[in-house]
């Protein structure tokens, strides 16, 4: 009898198009490896600050950004995913974060996350903006003005603020992340490596 897989955890950022990547491949894949993956959305912009950035790299280093806009648009090529380069990079996206904290342990978390995404990067829409979110909220069929109302909350905000200190205790630097125990595995290019350490199980640990 196999052991049981250990459990993943993705985390992401909504700006992060590497993130969109990889949540778009993780569902089957994670089927086909046998590993339950939980989504963890955060923001990347207080990691980058603590680092001593007041940007997202990619702005930092004009070469380096350039590049990943070529390569996120070979990937999603490669995977045969929609994509359309934003029109602003990064995106703010506190508030899209927020739903996604609330809906992070419920069924209808992982539909509203994907939604988010492809807001961003296949219709060029901003994820910021109340009406966009809304929107996603309605064709899920979900509770547009609670959950709206409960993410401008204190509570959620504050909620949100631990989830980045959590990420921060894991030693997280980047999106996506994924944590599978105490291993962590950057980028969408480590997806498979995490899933497949996960379904190792007790072993992994060893």
């Amino acid at each position: 009898m196999n052991a049981p897989a250990l459990p993943c955890e993705m985390w992401f950022d909504f700006a992060s198009p590497y993130s969109y990547l990889a949540i778009e491949r993780v569902g089957p894949l994670a089927h086909q490896a046998g590993v339950s993956v939980a989504l963890r959305p955060f923001l990347l912009g207080p990691i980058f600050q603590a680092q001593g950035w007041n940007d997202s790299p990619f702005r930092l280093f004009p070469g380096k950004g350039a590049y990943m806009m070529r390569d996120i648009a070979r990937l999603a090529d490669k995977y045969g995913l929609a994509y359309r380069r934003p029109s602003q990079f990064p995106r703010m996206s506190v508030l899209s974060a927020r739903v996604a904290l609330l809906g992070q342990d419920q069924p209808w978390g992982r539909d509203f996350c994907l939604a988010v995404f492809r807001a961003n990067f296949v219709d060029d829409q901003d994820i910021q903006d109340e009406a966009v979110v809304g929107a996603i909220l309605d064709r899920l069929s979900l509770d547009r003005p609670a959950l709206l109302a409960q993410a401008r909350q204190e509570s959620t905000k504050e909620a949100l603020r631990r989830q980045v200190d959590r990420a921060r205790e894991l030693g997280i630097f980047g999106a996506p992340s994924l944590m599978v125990g105490r291993e962590m595995f950057w980028g969408n290019d480590r997806l498979e490596d995490a899933l497949q350490w996960a379904a190792r199980g007790p072993a992994a640990q060893a």
